[in-house]
Formats: structure tokens, sequence, C-alpha cells
């Protein structure tokens, strides 16, 4: 009866999470179930899940400044943050939004329903007990959460010390998690080999990734272009895509840099790096769409595999040498559901894992086929998936300021100290002195040789000029629709300085402004700009 009204009623879903949630429980929950879905790839979502604010997950080696990271976005001390050049950071701490200072133990979070965190409960006490959340009043904190990592250690002792698996639980964060920050400390890069596998099991999350080169302060600018470059090839051979991630230099702490050669760099990455972990409660909606529709399509190929079992399976006799010899040829099903049903390799499991999952089960507890719970997917991907996709576009435009506020990202918003302030177009912005003025003498020198005519020039006459920049024509273009302020089709001295101010401004590499500002307006035409 549900699933008809789902159909017909557009109007069902009050919201993004509330059609995401729904669908999940009314199609793609019940393909998951029927097929054991949860026994080999990933727990049940729960309404939690769809609930919650976008989450960033940082993974680093030890020491590599995550727990600093966090302290300088947030400006602010979290309860049981430690920090110190060895392995200070144990445990995973889910630093979260609250009204008071305070501490919620794993046993405990992993009960909480209003909480993400409940099928974390699969990897017991040893993690548990590994596990917290740091509530605190921040208004970073009203719009993100955090996750603190454990640092990545070298050797056995990351295998052995840690008494679960560390890289499953990574995987089971980075599955829910809206970005992903990988830290790398620029004075001592090595990618020890188990971050490397940590990194490999963060894949089919690339979309999520940033990299952040951390401390990069403390080295010289020939040894930085070094280490970026070491660091490019490294990761190029642990993540296997043709795009490179994106990787973000600087030095995210409170502390005067130590060699300030790169300042200006390491500003203009950390304001892209904001802009990027701004953005996410805004795309926060359309991350979990994106998401349910990867884990939908994974549901699919494993319901076709465990069913393909299933059929072959003998009813009485021979049971556990056919067990055997299909998880043997298990890369022989995969080519033929793939052939016979039209899907892409990619779409796949993993074939070590699967086959190493399959030992421990009974093939004969399996499911048939259901075409009925195929369709119901199918029609969620074809039909319903479209319907929430013109939803989020409404909401994202009745909320387009949703954006994270507070800490760090202040300090960068206005004043004297805002990215770019008194640089490019914005110089002389708070000066009395019209800022063009400095130079125009030598820009009053050639515009005379132009022959003025009623102390105006041509723009025949001031193209000739303006191509010697060898700016692209486009560019030229704006820049006269920004000089010719009284819009008549001429250049008085006033307007011929500025074109060329602005077309120093452009060859220093900064931006053009879309309108001219006030401060670069010529003194003789304030008060008189003629709009287009």
């Amino acid at each position: 009866m549900f699933r008809k009204n789902l159909k017909k009623d557009p109007e069902l879903f009050q919201n993004v999470s509330d059609g995401l949630r729904r669908l999940y429980r009314t199609k793609l929950f019940p393909l998951e179930d029927t097929y054991r879905f949860h026994d080999f790839h990933s727990p049940a979502l729960e309404d939690a899940d769809f609930d919650n604010k976008p989450m960033v997950l940082l993974v680093g080696q030890y020491s590599t400044g995550k727990t600093t990271f966090i302290r300088h976005l947030m400006e602010q001390d979290f309860p049981g943050m430690r920090i110190g050049p060895e392995p200070t950071t144990d445990s995973f701490i889910a630093v979260m939004h609250g009204e008071q200072d305070g501490v919620i133990p794993g046993n405990a979070l992993v009960v909480d329903p209003k909480k993400p965190f409940r099928k974390l409960n699969a990897f017991g006490n040893a993690f548990l007990n590994r596990f917290m959340c740091a509530q605190m009043p921040n208004p970073v904190l009203e719009s993100i959460s955090i996750i603190d990592t454990p640092g990545i250690l070298s050797g056995e002792k990351q295998r052995i010390s840690r008494g679960y698996d560390f890289a499953a639980v990574l995987e089971w964060f980075a599955e829910r998690v809206d970005r992903i920050i990988l830290l790398f400390d620029a004075h001592k890069l090595d990618i020890s080999d188990e971050f490397s596998e940590v990194i490999r099991a963060l894949k089919n999350h690339e979309d999520k990734m940033r990299v952040v080169l951390n401390k990069a302060d403390q080295i010289s600018t020939q040894q930085l272009m070094r280490v970026y470059g070491a660091l490019m090839w490294s990761l190029g051979k642990i993540i296997n895509t043709p795009e490179v991630v994106r990787v973000y230099i600087g030095s995210f702490w409170a502390q005067p840099l130590l060699v300030p050669d790169n300042r200006k760099l390491f500003e203009a990455e950390e304001q892209d790096l904001f802009v990027d972990i701004q953005s996410l409660p805004r795309n926060a909606a359309l991350r979990k769409l994106n998401d349910l529709i990867k884990r939908a399509r994974l549901a699919k190929v494993h319901a076709y595999i465990i069913s393909s079992l299933k059929k072959e399976m003998p009813s009485v006799f021979g049971k556990d040498s056919k067990k055997k010899e299909l998880i043997a040829n298990l890369g022989e099903i995969y080519h033929k559901i793939e052939k016979e049903q039209q899907i892409s390799p990619g779409d796949f499991p993993n074939l070590a894992k699967m086959q190493e999952l399959l030992n421990g089960q009974d093939f004969s507890k399996f499911a048939v086929l259901k075409p009925k719970l195929l369709e119901a997917v199918e029609d969620m991907l074809a039909n319903d998936i479209a319907r929430l996709m013109a939803m989020v576009r409404q909401e994202e435009a009745t909320m387009p300021s949703q954006c994270v506020k507070g800490g760090a990202f202040e300090g960068t918003m206005s004043g004297p100290f805002g990215h770019g302030y008194g640089e490019g177009a914005s110089e002389g912005i708070d000066e009395l002195e019209w800022v063009v003025g400095r130079d125009k003498p030598s820009y009053d020198e050639i515009f005379y040789t132009l022959s003025p005519i009623n102390g105006k020039v041509s723009g025949a006459a001031a193209k000739k000029e303006m191509l010697k920049s060898k700016l692209p024509n486009t560019v030229l273009g704006k820049i006269w629709k920004l000089a010719d302020v009284d819009k008549d089709g001429l250049l008085d001295d006033e307007e011929f300085a500025l074109a060329n101010h602005l077309i120093k401004v452009k060859l220093e590499g900064h931006e053009l402004p879309p309108e001219l500002p006030n401060h670069l307006v010529p003194p003789s035409k304030r008060g008189t700009v003629v709009q287009d």
C-alpha cells in the first residue's frame, strides 16, 4: 500500500532527509535484509544517519597536528583533548555540539538513538573503550561535527596493540562522513605501511577526500616543493585514480610562522580549505543522496551474487565441496552477472574480501532471486531519486546562507585581515587619496601620445594601447566596461589611468571585480556613475 502511494503522491516527503529515510526503509532495506547485505558490507542505516549534521573525519599518522587542527578551527579546547609530539590521541573522539562541556563514553554513546553511532556496537568493547563524544557549546559545532582519530602508528604496534579492526572502523566512518581530511607533516613526510593500508580502506570515498600538508612553515620554499612532489608521488601510488586529490598546504594553528616566506600561499590555501568545509552544510543533503545511490547499487549487485550462489548449490549432497568451488570461482560468477545484468565492473565488491566473508556463511540459508525486491530498488533509482534531487535544489535555494560560522572561520571574513584585503582591486580601499593617482603621471604620458580630442581618446586608440598587455580580448573587454565610467565609448585621462590600473591588477594575478568598487571610481566621476 505504502509503495503505491510513494509512486503516485509527489508531496509525500516533507524534506530530503525524510524522503531518504522513507525510501531506505520501504525500498532498499527489504533487499538488504533478504540478502544479508549487513553481514557483508555495512550495517543498516538508522534515523540518526539521515538527520545528523555533516561530519568531518581527520586521519593521519601521530603528531601530524590532527587535534591541533580541530582546536584551530574552533579556537577552543575540547574535553578529552591531548596534544604532544608522541602518540597522544589514543581514542576516536566525536567532537559535537552540546549545551555544556562534557564527555560521553563509547558504551553510552552507542545506545543513544539521537546519535549516529549505534551500529559501532559491532566493533566490541576494545573499540568502545577507545571511543567517546566530547560535547561543548561552540558556534562551529552548530553546523558540523568533527571526528578526531588515533594517530596511525608504524610497525607491528599498529596491528597488535589496538585490539579492534582499526581500518574497518575508519571505513565505517568514511561511509557516513561528508569530508575526510588526511593530514601529513611536511617536516617528516613518511607514509607508513599502515597508513597506506588505511588510505586503501577508504577507497570508493575519494570524492570526500582532501589532503592537508601541515606544518609547512617549518621548511624553506625549496624543501616545500620537494616535499609536495614526494607527497603527490606517494599518494599517486596508493590512491589509484586518474584525478589528483586536492592538497592544501599550510600551517594550521594559531602560532607565528617559523619560515614566513610562503605566508601568502598559506593564507590562500587556508581560505580555500575553509570555503570547502563551510560548504558542507549546504551540500549535506546531496551527499546523503549520493551515498544512498552508491549503497543501492552495491545492494543490487550483492543480491545478484548471493542469489547466484544459492542457485548453484546442490539441495542435498556435496554442499561443502560445492561451496569451496563457488568461492574459488567467484571471479567467474562476477563476470557472468556483469554480462547478464549489464552492470559495470566498478559496482562489484572487492573479490578477495568477498571470498573471505563467504567462507563463514551457510550458503543453504541464502535467498533465491526475488525480482519484486530488485524492481523496488530500480524504481527508487529511476524515479524517486530524481524527485528528491529536485527537492535538494529547492532546499538549497531556501537556505543559501547555510554555512559554518564561528571559530577560525570568522577571522578571515572581514576587516583588514580578511582574505585579499588591500590587494589587487581592493588596494587603496581605506585610503583617502585615489589609489590610481599614484601612477597617473606615467599613464598620462601614454594618454597624450594617443592624440586625445576634447580631452578624450577613442575606443580604437585605447584598444591599440591596451592590447600591448597581451591579455585576452575577453579580459580587456571587461576592463573597458569597468573603466568607461560614464559609458560614452571614450576614455578621458582618469578613465584611461583606471584602465591601466586594472590591467596591472590582472597582470599581477588578481581577479577583476564584477563591478567597479567605490574607491576606484575617478574623483571627477563620483556621484555620477552611469549604470548599465
